[in-house]
C-alpha cells in the first residue's frame, strides 16, 4: 500500500487490475492509475465503450451502464428513425382526408336539396361545408409543417447519438474503476469479461430496439409488421396493444360478484351484528354530543381540554367550538366528531393490542405486514365496494371504511415502538423479578408510548380524511356538506365546511397529544 494507505502501490495495482479485467490489462492499469492519482476532472477515453455502447457494459458486467445507455441510445435512434422514415404528418393527413369526404357529402346533400327546391336547407349545408374546408385547410397546413420537421428531427437524432457516444467513452473507465474498487472490497463482485453476458445483452438489444423503433417511427406498425411476418407479429401478436381482450376481466368480475353475493347471504347475521355494535357506539356518542344542549357540551369539552391538555389547548378548543356554533354547523359537526371519534376509538381499541402482539412476534408480523400494506395502498374509494355489499349504506358502514383505512398506522407504529425498547432494559427488569404482564405494563408500553401516540395522531388524521369519502355511502355530517359543495361548485360552502372538519380533527388531536405531554411532564 502507499503511504496514504488509500491506494495500492503501482505493482500491486497492476497485478490486481490484471486479475480483475482479464483482457487488455495494460490499458486499464494505466487508466485506473490516472483516475486514482488525480482529484477533480480526469480525461479518460474508452474507444470500445464509445463504439459498442451498452454491449461493452454487458461484456464487462456493468449492467447499470448497459441499461442506462441502452435507453439513451434508443431515444436517439428513435429520433433518427422519425427523421429518416417516420410519417410525421400521418395523423393530420388522415384527418384531412376524413374532412374532405365529409365536405363532399355535405356538398352532395346541398345539390340534392337545391334540386328538390329547398334552397334554405341547401344553404345551411353549404355553410357547414365551408366551415369544414377551413378546418381541412388547417389540418393540411399542420401536416405540411410536421413533414417539414423531418430534417430538424434527423439532425437532433444525430446530435443526440453523437453526444451519447461521447458520454459513453468518457464515463466508461470511471464506472469500471468503481466496480474494480468494489471487487477489491467484495471479491464476489463480477470481474473479468463475460461472453454469456455479452450474448444476453445482444439478445436484449434485439428484443427491445427493433420493435420499439418500428412502433415509434412507422405509421400503422401492426399492419406493416403483419405483412412482413406473415401475420405473426402485428397480426396474431400486435405490438400496439395487448393481444388478449377483456374476456378474462369480464369472467373474473362475474366471479367476484358471485363471491360477494354468497358472502353477503351466508354471513348476513355476522355483518348485521357488526353494524349493530358500531351503531350502538355511534348512538351513544350522538346522545352525548347532539341531544345534550350545546352550551353544556361546549363547557364540558373546554373544561376537559383544560384539565387534560392545559390552558392553551382549552382556549383553542373554545374558539373552535364557537366557530362551529356561530356558523350553524354545530349539529352536523357533532355528527362528524362522532364518526371520527367512533372510528378512531375502534382503531385504537383493536390497533394497539395488535401492534403489541406484532411487536413481540416476528412470525405474526410477517403474516400481518402484507395485509397492512394492502390496507394502506388500496385506494380509499375501493373500500366502499365491499362495505356496501356487506353492510349497506349509512353511518356504520362509513365508520367501517374509516377503520380499514385508518388502523394500519397505529398498528405499525405501536409495533415499531415495542421493537425499539432496548433489550438490556427488558433483561434488567426481568432480573429484578418483573412478570411478563408487569414488564409490558411498566416498562415496554411506557417506553414505546411516543411511537404509539404518533400512531394515534396519524390514525385521527386519516379518519378525518375518510369523512368526505364516507359521505358517498350515506354517512352524514360535514362530509355530506363538502360533497354537496363539490356537486354544485359552492366554493364558499366548501371552504367553511373544510375549516369545520379541520378544527374538529385538531381539537381531538390536541387534547389527546396534550394529555400525553402533561403526563410525561408530570412524571
Amino acid at each position: 500500500m502507499s503511504e496514504s494507505g488509500l491506494t495500492p502501490e503501482p505493482r500491486a495495482l497492476d497485478s490486481s487490475v490484471e486479475e480483475f479485467v482479464k483482457e487488455n490489462n495494460s490499458y486499464y492499469s494505466r487508466q485506473f492509475t490516472r483516475i486514482q492519482g488525480k482529484t477533480g476532472f480526469v480525461f479518460s477515453w474508452n474507444p470500445m465503450a464509445a463504439l459498442f455502447g451498452p454491449l461493452w457494459g454487458a461484456f464487462r458486467g456493468l449492467w447499470g451502464f448497459f441499461w442506462t445507455f441502452l435507453i439513451l441510445e434508443l431515444f436517439a435512434l428513435v429520433q433518427l428513425g422519425r427523421g429518416l422514415w417516420g410519417d410525421l404528418g400521418a395523423d393530420q393527413i388522415a384527418r384531412y382526408e376524413k374532412l374532405l369526404a365529409n365536405i363532399g357529402k355535405r356538398e352532395q346533400q346541398a345539390a340534392e336539396l337545391i334540386a328538390a327546391g329547398k334552397p334554405d336547407e341547401a344553404e345551411a349545408k353549404l355553410k357547414i361545408a365551408e366551415n369544414l374546408k377551413k378546418v381541412a385547410a388547417g389540418a393540411q397546413e399542420k401536416a405540411e409543417l410536421a413533414a417539414g420537421e423531418a430534417t430538424s428531427i434527423l439532425l437532433v437524432g444525430i446530435g443526440l447519438l453523437i453526444l451519447v457516444k461521447i458520454i459513453e467513452g468518457l464515463y466508461a473507465n470511471f464506472a469500471y474503476e468503481k466496480q474494480y474498487l468494489r471487487w477489491r472490497a467484495v471479491p464476489a463482485v463480477p470481474s473479468g469479461v463475460s461472453k454469456p453476458g455479452a450474448a444476453f445483452g445482444a439478445f436484449l438489444l434485439l428484443a427491445i430496439w427493433p420493435l420499439t423503433l418500428f412502433r415509434f417511427t412507422v405509421a400503422d406498425p401492426d399492419s406493416k409488421l403483419s405483412a412482413l411476418t406473415g401475420g405473426l407479429l402485428g397480426g396474431k401478436l400486435p405490438i400496439t396493444e395487448f393481444p388478449v381482450g377483456k374476456e378474462y376481466f369480464a369472467i373474473l368480475a362475474k366471479k367476484g360478484d358471485a363471491g360477494f353475493d354468497w358472502l353477503a347471504i351466508n354471513f348476513s347475521d355476522v355483518f348485521t351484528g357488526i353494524t349493530k355494535a358500531i351503531r350502538w357506539v355511534l348512538d351513544g356518542l350522538e346522545v352525548i354530543l347532539i341531544d345534550t344542549p350545546w352550551p353544556v357540551v361546549m363547557l364540558v369539552i373546554v373544561v376537559m381540554a383544560f384539565r387534560l391538555a392545559g390552558p392553551r389547548v382549552a382556549i383553542f378548543t373554545g374558539a373552535s367550538l364557537l366557530y362551529l356554533a356561530f356558523m350553524g354547523l354545530w349539529e352536523i359537526s357533532m355528527i362528524t366528531v362522532a364518526l371520527i371519534g367512533a372510528g378512531a376509538f375502534l382503531c385504537v381499541l383493536f390497533g394497539i393490542p395488535l401492534g403489541i402482539w406484532f411487536g413481540k412476534s416476528n412470525r405474526a408480523y410477517s403474516f400481518a405486514e402484507p395485509v397492512l400494506d394492502f390496507m394502506q395502498t388500496m385506494p380509499a374509494f375501493v373500500y366502499l365496494i365491499p362495505i356496501i355489499a356487506f353492510f349497506g349504506t349509512g353511518k356504520p358502514p362509513g365508520v367501517l371504511a374509516t377503520i380499514i383505512f385508518a388502523m394500519p398506522p397505529v398498528i405499525r407504529l405501536t409495533a415499531l415502538g415495542m421493537r425499539g425498547v432496548p433489550e438490556a432494559t427488558k433483561e434488567a427488569a426481568t432480573a429484578f423479578g418483573c412478570s411478563k404482564w408487569q414488564l409490558l405494563r411498566n416498562v415496554e408500553i411506557p417506553l414505546a408510548m411516543p411511537s404509539i401516540m404518533t400512531g394515534i395522531n396519524q390514525t385521527i388524521l386519516m379518519s378525518l380524511s375518510m369523512v368526505v369519502i364516507a359521505s358517498l355511502i350515506g354517512a352524514e355530517g360535514l362530509g355530506a356538506l363538502i360533497l354537496e359543495a363539490l356537486q354544485y361548485a359552492a366554493k364558499g360552502q366548501g371552504l367553511l365546511g373544510g375549516l369545520a372538519i379541520l378544527v374538529c380533527a385538531m381539537v381531538i388531536d390536541r387534547i389527546a397529544q396534550g394529555m400525553y405531554r402533561r403526563k410525561v411532564a408530570g412524571n
